[in-house]
């Protein structure tokens, strides 16, 4: 790939479901260039398309037209063994529901996707403790997700998707569940995050105070971009 091409891309991304006899045109046409290191933030209220085109750039939905391409890949066409192996190599996700396995501390939930994402763990633990570190968690390290608040169950959950190292982060309304001061902890992690690592991130939501971390906020209704810009830019 080269330097100029962004780390994600949507072409015409249009997405039809089929509702009885009824079709509900989720999206109408979103194309979209996500240069390497920015932080945009997509906003809507419910309904508009945003979460529909996060799993279509995350290679967990196919769209109905257009084209997705991740790292210079394009996974639309791609058959789901090729998209599950992009998706493990070039992305990580966030959810609102942390999804952790309770049994296991948080360096175990970063062990086990270190397994399922590169097929190894890394024995000398150094991007774990690197990430723990980073997200204020190192001593917290040995504690299984019931013995964590919920900020602290996400920001497993983000270190987990950044074990990898991935192209792109994409965040599904990450701070949903959290409390307005987990929030603000969440998402100022995400900002250093980008700031810091240069990490390049997607993140949904429809709260105008989350949007305004990233450096970018596009806002969507009905299944279109209606405008693209800095935060408080509209």
């Amino acid at each position: 790939m080269s330097n100029n091409e962004p780390i994600l891309r949507t072409v015409d991304l249009r997405m039809t479901y089929h509702v009885g006899k009824v079709e509900v045109h989720a999206l109408k046409g979103v194309s979209l260039a996500v240069p390497a290191g920015q932080f945009l933030a997509i906003m809507g209220p419910s309904g508009c398309g945003k979460s529909t085109l996060l799993h279509l750039c995350g290679g967990l939905l196919t769209p109905s037209e257009g084209k997705v391409l991740v790292d210079g890949e394009e996974i639309t066409a791609a058959s789901d063994a090729a998209r599950t192996d992009v998706r493990r190599r070039k992305i990580g996700f966030v959810f609102q529901r942390f999804n952790l396995f309770p049994t296991l501390s948080a360096e175990g939930n970063l062990k086990l996707a270190e397994q399922i994402f590169g097929g190894k763990v890394n024995g000398s633990g150094e991007r774990r403790r690197e990430l723990l570190k980073l997200l204020r968690l190192e001593k917290k390290i040995h504690h299984k997700p019931l013995e964590l608040s919920g900020g602290e169950q996400q920001r497993v959950a983000i270190a987990r998707a950044l074990i990898n190292n991935p192209a792109l982060l994409l965040a599904d309304e990450p701070t949903g569940n959290l409390d307005s001061e987990n929030s603000e902890l969440v998402l100022s992690m995400l900002r250093d995050l980008n700031r810091e690592m240069g990490q390049t991130i997607v993140m949904i939501t429809h709260n105008p105070e989350a949007a305004d971390y990233a450096g970018r906020v596009v806002h969507m209704r009905d299944g279109q971009v209606v405008s693209d810009g800095p935060p408080g830019s509209h």
